[in-house]
């Protein structure tokens, strides 16, 4: 005669015995298949800040801050694409960001160098989900070196499809819009336009860094750090319909405490418009 645990038991008896930090992880995969049967947004854009002030608070260099955020990063993306989220735009290093110290500056230069050729491999996150690569912003400024990393990331995934993560860097929303006002300028004259009658808010909107690269509407804003203001990251792109959340926790601090209650009230949004329409 046989006999065998009703399955909820036997399951909870498996649970017990294996690794906590796989337990978590496995239960935070299923909150966010949960959490995905309703609607999510197409795009999502993070402002990273409070990485130094993360590393001064725990006596760690600037330097162990960015890396620490960078693993955030990870976990994040990670989060998004389980999550069907088609785009994913980062704020990583702005344009002012080169009047920091030098060995702050050189660091962060040395971590794009590699870690974002690390991550594009075959094999790792961005392969794995599919996931396009664009590095937007004022690229000659960065150092030769780190220009050529960006490219080869960018093209080992120029195939992918599934996914998009934008990577801002070095990047500045004043940079972004007068470029495209440029090009759009240039656009109507090019085609016969002398007068720019054909300039438009569309125009000049197609030209945008993020709509070269695909993105759609952007649909969630999120800052860290308790920093109330967009500090020239999207300013053209956040509108009337993007929800925008400032947070207190440092971006390294950041988790699904603080992502869940994001994610639940744009679906509580969506539910609302869909009611009253």
């Amino acid at each position: 005669m046989s006999f065998s645990l009703p399955w909820p038991l036997l399951t909870l008896g498996t649970l017990v015995r294996l690794p906590f930090d796989y337990v978590r992880r496995q239960l935070t995969y299923l909150l966010l298949a949960i959490i995905s049967t309703g609607p999510v947004p197409s795009h999502i854009a993070f402002e990273m800040d409070g990485n130094r002030r993360y590393a001064r608070r725990l006596g760690k260099e600037g330097k162990q801050g960015h890396g620490d955020g960078f693993q955030t990063l990870l976990w994040v993306l990670e989060l998004c694409l389980r999550l069907r989220i088609h785009c994913v735009t980062v704020y990583a290093f702005a344009i002012d960001n080169f009047n920091r110290p030098e060995e702050e500056v050189d660091a962060l230069m040395e971590m794009a160098e590699t870690r974002l050729v690390e991550i594009a491999e075959k094999g790792h996150l961005l392969d794995q989900y599919g996931v396009r690569l664009n590095v937007l912003g004022k690229r000659p400024l960065l150092p030769p070196n780190v220009q050529v990393a960006i490219e080869k990331a960018e093209h080992m995934t120029r195939h992918n499809n599934a996914a998009i993560l934008n990577v801002c860097a070095p990047y500045s929303s004043k940079h972004e819009i007068t470029t495209a006002v440029e090009s759009a300028v240039r656009k109507a004259l090019e085609s016969g336009d002398m007068d720019g009658s054909t300039i438009t808010e569309g125009t000049i909107e197609a030209q945008l860094s993020t709509s070269l690269a695909d993105s759609p509407p952007l649909d969630v804003f999120v800052r860290t750090s308790g920093v109330k203001r967009l500090s020239a990251f999207l300013t053209w792109q956040c509108n009337e319909n993007t929800q925008i959340h400032m947070i207190d926790t440092y971006w390294p601090d950041f988790g699904l405490r603080d992502f869940i209650p994001i994610l639940l009230q744009y679906q509580r949004k969506v539910w609302r418009t869909c009611h009253l329409t």
